[in-house]
């Protein structure tokens, strides 16, 4: 039984490590305009699934390793992903029952708070975006949520996370 625990615990591990990783993976220009928020989005599945685990804190502490790994002002993405933790434990027990697509839809609105918390922080900098391309990340990640929740549904449900 207590090995069960560290298979699931290292299986959130390891979702947020490759979540950062293909958060900071170099991409061509015309590319990385769209990159999903796969921290984000990782971040949501978890709250969704297991809120009792993975909250605000975690939140907090993934926005300050992707802060570092991405050179951002220390505290940008610590606060986005606190709100867009907070936000997915208010509403966890009804995307839970929403269908995929409204489950998606959901992930771009909170996809896009977590982009424009981070766009105002840049343009507190003077560095912000002057278009609204700063959104494009939160439409590719709502695509990509039915395969994100696919896959680490089915490793949830391999290393028994509970």
């Amino acid at each position: 039984m207590v090995e069960q625990g560290a298979h699931g615990y290292w299986a959130i591990l390891v979702s947020f490590f490759v979540a950062l990783v293909l958060a900071v993976m170099p991409l061509p220009l015309w590319l990385a305009w769209g990159r999903p928020e796969w921290v984000a989005v990782v971040l949501i599945y978890w709250v969704i699934a297991l809120p009792h685990r993975v909250g605000m804190v975690t939140g907090l502490l993934l926005g300050v390793m992707l802060d570092i790994l991405e050179g951002a002002v220390l505290g940008q993405n610590a606060f986005a992903l606190a709100v867009v933790a907070a936000l997915s434990m208010t509403l966890y027990q009804r995307l839970r029952v929403f269908s995929l697509g409204q489950q998606a839809g959901v992930v771009f609105v909170l996809v896009g708070i977590n982009q424009m918390i981070c766009q105002w922080v840049q343009n507190l900098q003077g560095a912000g975006a002057t278009t609204l391309l700063f959104l494009l990340p939160a439409f590719s990640s709502a695509l990509l949520w039915p395969f994100v929740l696919h896959i680490l549904r089915g490793a949830r449900r391999h290393y028994r996370v509970s």
